[in-house]
């Protein structure tokens, strides 16, 4: 019996949450398990939270990881991981990009945002940071750090890495298919 395996990806909008909830809904079906996705979006236009839960096991009943629950989240931002961090199960990991990005709040002066986050996290959980944006910058596009953090991430997951590569190419613009693959094998083989 394959356990149900329980995926948060956290982010604001604009950073690719759902092209990642896209790739890890495609292999988990190309690996033979039941998948359920959902799909929270908050003022995700306006860079407010985007929260995805894929949950992934033999016979998967309902969508929604419980807090205390998921496996491994996947924050594209530090706030939000510290915002989701109560979802992980004990044993759980976070893998987080390294970056700050102020939510409005910040920006009109009526919130301060908090010191210390990747400190905080760390007292109570296992947590992989990288700085995907810088290396999606190295790589040439910005816009594949998402790639490089689920790369981190994949190596906490029941997946083969050709079986990624591979649905990465179904999933992904045809033209940014080289450019996925090299994110995602960054975020892969780097040690965090």
């Amino acid at each position: 019996m394959k356990e149900t395996k329980n995926i948060m990806i956290v982010g604001v909008g604009g950073q690719g949450t759902l092209l990642t909830s896209r790739i890890l809904g495609g292999i988990t079906v190309a690996a033979g398990y039941d998948v359920k996705l959902s799909e929270v979006h908050g003022m995700a236009q306006r860079g407010g939270s985007v929260v995805t839960f894929v949950r992934y096991g033999e016979k998967v009943a309902e969508p929604i990881v419980e807090e205390g629950q998921a496996d491994v989240l996947i924050a594209f931002e530090r706030l939000e991981a510290l915002r989701y961090a109560h979802f992980l199960k004990k044993d759980g990991v976070i893998v987080v990009n390294d970056q700050r990005i102020d939510p409005i709040t910040v920006v009109t002066g009526a919130a301060a945002y908090p010191e210390g986050i990747m400190e905080t996290l760390e007292k109570d959980h296992t947590v992989f940071k990288v700085n995907a944006m810088e290396e999606a910058i190295k790589l040439g596009n910005s816009k594949v750090f998402n790639i490089i953090v689920l790369g981190v991430a994949a190596k906490h997951m029941d997946f083969n890495k050709d079986l990624w590569l591979e649905v990465i190419e179904k999933t992904v613009p045809p033209k940014t298919i080289e450019l996925n693959k090299k994110a995602f094998l960054y975020g892969f083989e780097v040690t965090v």
